[in-house]
Formats: structure tokens, sequence, C-alpha cells
């Protein structure tokens, strides 16, 4: 049960770390989690190259630690195509978030629930592998049966909040 308890948070996790790279039309430094710049021949995470901030709420400011990566970071940026072009003034990249349209919002919000599908299907795929295990410890019957009972009710518990962590984000992206 601990286990599965372990596997099923690793997966509500996941879903969280996934969703916050869908964007609501509003400036945040998560944005750039997974981007990667060449830095002496190596590729660094950007956020380990500069200081990102958040100056308004649709702009971020990304000023590099060290000048000579400015242009690797916006080459990096620019091949991430995440939907946004980088300035480059010779001293910081500045992000500017355009607004998002109608359409592009329900865009958004049907990769999220595509996102929380596939949580939902991880969980089954968990509760599968468990309820197997469970099937070949060769348990007397009334425990066998509590135990998937067991599992199967923690899997609801978690459908449940993967629910209601897409109406979450549902609501932050159709909000204008």
């Amino acid at each position: 049960m601990d286990e599965a308890e372990l596997k099923f948070m690793k997966t509500i996790e996941s879903l969280e770390k996934k969703l916050l790279n869908i964007r609501a039309g509003r400036a945040n430094p998560a944005m750039l989690n997974g981007i990667n710049a060449s830095y002496y021949g190596v590729l660094t995470p950007v956020q380990s190259l500069a200081n990102i901030t958040v100056p308004e709420a649709r702009s971020l400011m990304i000023k590099p630690f060290d000048k000579s990566a400015l242009k690797e970071i916006e080459r990096a940026i620019n091949e991430a195509n995440i939907g946004i072009t980088p300035v480059n003034n010779g001293e910081v990249i500045i992000l500017t978030v355009p607004e998002l349209t109608e359409e592009k919002r329900r865009e958004y919000v049907k990769q999220a629930k595509s996102v929380c599908e596939e949580a939902k299907v991880a969980l089954r795929n968990i509760r599968q592998e468990i309820n197997n295990d469970i099937k070949k410890q060769e348990l007397p019957e009334d425990e066998e049966k509590k135990l998937l009972n067991d599992i199967q009710e923690s899997i609801n518990e978690y459908n449940k909040k993967i629910d209601e962590i897409f109406k979450n984000k549902e609501t932050e992206l159709m909000r204008v």
C-alpha cells in the first residue's frame, strides 16, 4: 500500500510539473524549464546561467551571470520554440509574453486535459501492476479483496485530485 501511495504521489507531482509548462498568458520563470544553452561546450540549464526576473506581468528578464553566454541563451530560447521571440539588448534578454486569444486559450485547455488523461492512464497502469502483485502473493481471498478495494479507493481519490488540478488549470487558462 505504501509503495502504491508513493507511486501515485509521484504521478501527481509529474502532472503538476507538466502543467507548469502550459502557460496562461502571464510570465513565469518556469516557462524556461528544460531549456539548455551551450556554455563553453556544455549544455547548461538557462536557470543556472542567469538571473530570471519578472519585471511586469507579461515579461521575463534574463540577465546572464556571464555576458558571453547572452547569445547562446538567446539561441537556446529560439530553438526551444516556446512561442516567444527573445529581444537581446546586449545586457539582458527580454521575453514579452503575448496576450492569448480565446482560440489559443482553448487549445491550452485541451493540452492540459490531455496531460491529465495521461496521468490517469499512468495511475491505471500502476493499479494494474499492484493488483497483479497482490494476486501473485496467494493471500486468503477476503484479504486479497480488501487490498484490491483499498487500491481502488486510493485510485478514485487520486483521480478526483487530477480532476481538481485540471479544473484549477482550466480556470487559470480561461481567465482574461
